[in-house]
């Protein structure tokens, strides 16, 4: 007895110092994850898995239902009901029992998000994030909803086990009527004739199917909420180059005057939020997505060139210094997105009282400030709360106060100035530090076209570092890409998004650069993509590669939308690369892909907008541009300082292409303006080349 109560004794010792608990709390295996959305979720009391085999192994074994949780790092209601339920023990206690729960980071798998969004828009008409999806444990979806309250989300698990016990025959058979839906929701048949005169009639019609869509007032497309969809606007700016139609450039700078006076845009910080709650691009939804400033870049450099708007000027100026600042890594790649919420408090870090205001000016300035920016004391927002937005243009404003623009501009920026720095001292919000392979694409993209834009060497400069990261830390032998890349490592087989605007990409870059190397790496992409997505019946190219794990459906996109579709992406890289190397089956490949879509362009609107705009390049044949001799990039860099849409640019001073053969001309710097491979006069001035571009000559 004395023996086992000093055992005791010692054992309490033992505890007492090695046993201690510690103020660190426990953590799930999602603190081993690559995302910064998936590690938030390492202190939830569920027992969470990241998608694999893993999961489905032991839901199968076990026979329990999935729970598929989508969402991303910057999505505020994904923030909310992690906080209200899976922060919750008796919550967790339900999903850990009952099911086998899985967290997805829509970003890194948009292949898994696009299964079960599909899945929540058949049921329900209706998607979003967070997104949760309950399957049956080979992954085939019998429920998919968004967002719930805490008791809500309670009920749904408790209705959703009582039918998976009681009644399984009916929940398999949804389950497989919903993945067939799935399967045949964007399944792309081949079509009858896809041998379809693609031509200019075709291109010129598209305009007035969309006119009845586009927001003459207020910008973007009618109603409310408004996302800026770039590829809408890149369009028709096309459409305006190619037909001279007003209309289509009317749509674009009044969308995108009135996005940079608005809300969306960061007035104090520079850079897009992802979309607009109402009808003005007043009041913002405020993450930050570096695809949505990327393309926005892109957009605003191409108005820019077409209309020599100093506000567009400004607003790519400011967006790169935000992106320099905040969505830069040392390695120069670029992160994923900036949270909406800062302490918990959608907007927080962005919106002011009136008082905060006072506070820091003296009573004139303080004047003149609210009413540029449209402060009240009621707020302007919610309750006491204001967003920076204008409802004029400096002139007017500078009209009704009685002072040049320039003075206001002055004024304005100084007061700016001050309360940058006030909001500075904020908590910040969270950055997604993850680098995806496509979103990065598409800003490499967007400092390229900031560069031939506006000049500036430390865009090219970002530019060049970005593809030399990007080549070196996510692009293997063969064309084999990553699609992720955080502290140090790669994980992710990549999509075929993460092939086609990459290549795209390196083409933009080889432009400014005439760097042939850019060239044949985009090659070495698109043929990677032939190899392992094309799809040889219908022409068009899967999502997934052929390598990847196989899921319960295997998608391909078809429409545009925020970001275009990663086949529109590819039939543009394909018909480019095309042009360059004088290679029939690219152009084959890529005019087959507008043929299998040509009903879908000319019917479905705004989103099919990038598919449009390769069909304008196709029916209106791309003028082929070399320019060759020492002086090749100088002279380059100032062409495509103008809005040149359909303009392959080559050259330099070498004969390292088929359509630069025989074209160098010893101590001459000669342009030659071409169109399938006809040449017109050669000229060496610049202005006169631009003037057979343009069709004066």
């Amino acid at each position: 007895m004395k023996f086992r109560l000093a055992l005791i004794f010692v054992t309490i010792i033992l505890c007492n110092s090695a046993c201690a608990p510690t103020n660190e709390p426990v953590q799930n295996r999602l603190a081993q994850s690559t995302s910064p959305y998936l590690q938030e979720h390492a202190d939830n009391p569920v027992d969470w898995y990241e998608w694999g085999t893993e999961a489905l192994t032991r839901a199968k074994n076990e026979n329990k239902p999935l729970i598929i949780s989508v969402g991303y790092a910057s999505c505020h209601w994904c923030h909310v009901m992690e906080e209200e339920s899976f922060m919750d023990t008796a919550v967790a206690r339900m999903m850990n029992e009952n099911f086998v729960s899985i967290k997805v980071d829509r970003e890194e798998r948009p292949d898994i998000d696009q299964i079960y969004i599909n899945a929540a828009q058949l049921i329900s008409g209706n998607a979003g994030w967070p997104l949760n999806a309950f399957a049956v444990p080979d992954g085939k979806p019998f429920y998919a909803a968004t967002y719930f309250p805490k008791e809500q989300w309670m009920n749904v698990m408790k209705q959703i086990l009582d039918a998976y016990k009681n009644d399984y025959a009916n929940v398999a058979k949804q389950a497989d009527a919903i993945t067939k839906g799935i399967q045949t929701s964007e399944l792309i048949s081949v079509a009858e004739n896809n041998q379809a005169t693609i031509n200019k009639k075709m291109y010129a019609d598209i305009f007035a199917d969309w006119e009845t869509q586009l927001d003459f007032v207020n910008g973007g497309l009618s109603g409310s909420p408004k996302f800026p969809m770039p590829v809408v606007w890149e369009f028709l700016l096309q459409n305006n180059y190619l037909t001279g139609n007003k209309k289509s450039l009317e749509a674009v700078t009044t969308t995108l005057d009135a996005i940079a006076k608005g809300g969306i845009y960061d007035q104090l910080g520079g850079g897009f939020a992802r979309y607009s709650t109402d009808s003005l691009w007043k009041a913002p939804h405020f993450e930050k997505m570096l695809y949505d400033n990327a393309q926005l870049v892109s957009l605003y450099a191409h108005a820019y060139q077409v209309t020599a708007n100093p506000v567009y000027s400004k607003v790519i100026q400011e967006t790169l210094d935000f992106v320099k600042s905040e969505f830069t890594s040392p390695q120069g790649g670029f992160y994923s997105s900036i949270n909406a919420d800062s302490e918990g408090v959608e907007g927080k870090f962005y919106v002011w009282t009136k008082t905060e205001i006072e506070k820091l000016l003296d009573k004139s300035s303080a004047i003149l400030f609210f009413d540029y920016y449209n402060i009240s004391d009621s707020g302007n927002w919610e309750v006491g709360k204001n967003i920076l937005f204008k409802k004029n243009t400096d002139e007017d404003f500078a009209s009704k106060h009685s002072i040049t623009t320039q003075e206001l501009d002055a004024e304005i920026s100084g007061i700016e100035d001050k309360l940058l720095k006030e909001r500075n001292k904020r908590i910040h919000p969270t950055t997604d530090d993850k680098i995806l392979t496509s979103w990065n694409a598409l800003m490499l993209t967007g400092y390229v076209d900031a560069y031939l834009a506006l000049g500036k060497e430390e865009y090219f400069e970002a530019a060049l570092t970005n593809a030399k990261f990007m080549e070196k830390s996510m692009m293997e032998d063969g064309g084999h890409l990553w699609r992720s890349f955080k502290d140090g490592e790669v994980s992710i087989d990549a999509f075929l998004d993460d092939h086609a605007l990459l290549a795209k990409a390196f083409i933009k870059l080889y432009q400014a650069t005439f760097d042939i190397h850019w060239l044949e790496v985009s090659r070495t992409l698109a043929d990677y993509a032939i190899l392992h997505f094309h799809d040889p019946k219908t022409g068009l190219f899967y999502y997934t590669s052929d390598e990847a794990e196989p899921l319960v459906v295997r998608k391909m996109e078809g429409s545009d939308n925020v970001i275009p579709s990663s086949n529109s992406v590819m039939a543009d890289v394909l018909f480019r690369l095309g042009e360059y190397f004088d290679n029939e089956n690219y152009r084959s490949l890529s005019k087959a892909m507008v043929n299998q879509m040509t009903e879908s362009i000319t019917v479905g609107g705004p989103y099919y907008a990038n598919w449009a705009s390769v069909l304008g390049m196709i029916a209106h044949q791309p003028h082929e541009v070399a320019v060759v001799g020492d002086d090749a990039l100088i002279k380059c860099k100032i062409l495509q300082q103008h809005y040149l849409p359909t303009a392959i640019f080559m050259g330099g001073d070498k004969e390292n292409l088929p359509l630069l053969e025989n074209k160098l001309v010893k101590g001459k710097t000669i342009i030659y303006v071409c169109r399938d491979k006809v040449c017109k006069l050669p000229v060496e001035d610049v202005e006169e080349a631009l003037d057979q571009l343009k069709g004066k000559l």
